[in-house]
Order: structure tokens, then C-alpha cells, then sequence
């Protein structure tokens, strides 16, 4: 399944990753939620070796909760009890140019506040090899009898901010695949995610999966403590944007520094 996923790759941005992928994953009942902020608001609390992604000027924070399933390192299989967690991320967009194959590419990412999973050696090895504020929580997500995702989440680490999350979500139509240009199509349609080390240097971590399968939805959200202690952020009083996705694969290459 994983070459056949590899074989799709027109709708991407930019072409696929040299090299062999490393990990391999399944994300189910995902939500977007997506609040537009100030961008000044957000530059400010991202690292200044990132460049912040704005659409029409607009800066954009997100909050993604979802299930992970089947997460395993490339040549080895899933493990029960360790491959299917919840997960939680806090997050907003930035954009690098990084030279590959003799040309300057473009490359629109995410750049994580926070992520918080119900697993502690998951928590434990993407802080290692990631570079990521990942932090451990009791999480749960289920889907109840009337459709409804039903998600909680609970930050339980005692040196780092409290956090906690609840919602309930839904889709309420088909499945759409967004349109280039589109603000959907660029809040979503992003294939790499950004970080920094201690000196500031910047890292990509790239990914591939297929273009997302939307369904517009419907949420009623618990996020502020979460972003709060995530971001120092307050969200503006305004419902947020809302994408739901029943199902995607993923294929994760290593992370490295980025190429100027």
C-alpha cells in the first residue's frame, strides 16, 4: 500500500523527498479547526529563523485533534499498545525556500506550539528525533452512536503548562478534494513541518500522504486553556473554520536541517 501511496504524488506542491521514508502511520477522525489570527500576533511566537505563511495577509492558528493508528518505523510492524494513540497539536503555517535538485523550492509547513499524545515512548521518541514540544496527556477518542467524535484530552506532565481539550465533532456533507488557491486548499495542503534546534538553526521534517479528503463539519470546541497554555494566545470570538477527515495515510522521511 505504501508504494501505491508513493505513486501518487501530482497533487503535491513540490516533487517527493530523496531518500527512503521512516515511519509510517494512519490518522482517522481528524478535525481542522482554524481561528484567523493577526499575523504580528503570531510572528511573535514564532522562531525568527521561520518564515510565518499568511493568505491574503492573514496569519491562521490550528487545533487538530486525531487518532493515530498503525505507527511503525519503516521494516518493522505495529506493535499493540504502542501503534494506536490519540493526538493533539496546536499550530500555525510558515514557509521555507530550500534548494533541491539545483532549483530554490518553496515549501509551505507547519510549525507546531504544542502536540500532546496519550503515549509516553511516542511522546519520548518525537521529542529525540523530531525536535518537537510533544508532551504526554490521557487522552480518549471515540465515536458515539449518532456519528459524533467524542474527544478529551488531559496534558499530565508536571514541569510543563497545563493543558486540557474537550470536544465533540462531526462531518456534515461528502467528500471534496480542496481547490488549488483556495484557503482550504492552503491550510491543509502542506507536506512538510518546521522546527528549530537550541542555536535557532531551522529542521524539515518532510511527509506525504494523498490529497486531503474534506468534509465540511461541525464541532462545539473546549480549546481556550489548551491554546492559552500552548501559545499565550487567546482565540478571537469567532467560530472556527471546520474540516473533518475520516482517513489518510502518511509516509514520514527523516528530519534534517534545512538546505538554504
Amino acid at each position: 500500500m505504501i508504494d501505491d501511496l508513493l505513486k501518487l504524488h501530482e497533487h503535491r506542491p513540490y516533487p517527493l523527498p530523496s531518500g527512503p521514508w521512516v515511519l509510517r502511520q494512519t490518522w482517522r477522525n481528524l478535525l481542522f479547526a482554524h481561528w484567523p489570527l493577526p499575523a504580528e500576533a503570531l510572528r511573535a511566537l514564532v522562531p525568527q529563523s521561520l518564515q510565518l505563511d499568511t493568505y491574503a495577509g492573514q496569519a491562521w492558528l490550528g487545533v487538530v485533534p486525531f487518532l493515530m493508528r498503525n505507527v511503525h518505523p519503516r521494516g518493522l510492524p505495529s506493535v499493540p499498545g504502542l501503534s494506536h494513540f490519540a493526538e493533539l497539536n496546536v499550530r500555525t503555517y510558515v514557509c521555507m525556500a530550500e534548494k533541491q535538485d539545483g532549483q530554490t523550492v518553496d515549501k509551505p509547513g507547519v510549525y507546531f506550539f504544542s502536540l500532546d499524545a496519550a503515549n509516553p515512548v511516542a511522546v519520548a521518541l518525537a521529542r529525540a528525533l523530531f525536535r518537537l514540544p510533544y508532551h504526554y496527556a490521557k487522552m480518549a477518542g471515540w465515536e458515539s452512536s449518532r456519528g459524533w467524535i467524542e474527544y478529551r484530552s488531559h496534558r499530565c506532565e508536571m514541569d510543563a503548562p497545563p493543558a486540557d481539550f474537550a470536544a465533540r465533532y462531526r462531518p456534515t456533507g461528502p467528500v471534496y478534494l480542496s481547490a488549488r488557491g483556495s484557503l482550504e486548499h492552503w491550510l491543509t495542503e502542506r507536506y512538510a513541518l518546521y522546527t528549530v534546534d537550541s542555536a535557532g538553526r531551522p529542521y524539515i521534517g518532510e511527509i506525504h500522504h494523498s490529497q486531503w479528503p474534506l468534509q465540511p463539519a461541525v464541532a462545539e470546541l473546549q480549546p481556550q486553556k489548551l491554546v492559552g497554555a500552548s501559545a499565550a494566545l487567546r482565540l478571537p470570538d469567532r467560530p472556527p473554520l471546520l474540516h473533518f477527515v475520516r482517513r489518510i495515510e502518511i509516509a514520514a522521511w527523516r528530519l534534517r536541517r534545512l538546505r538554504a
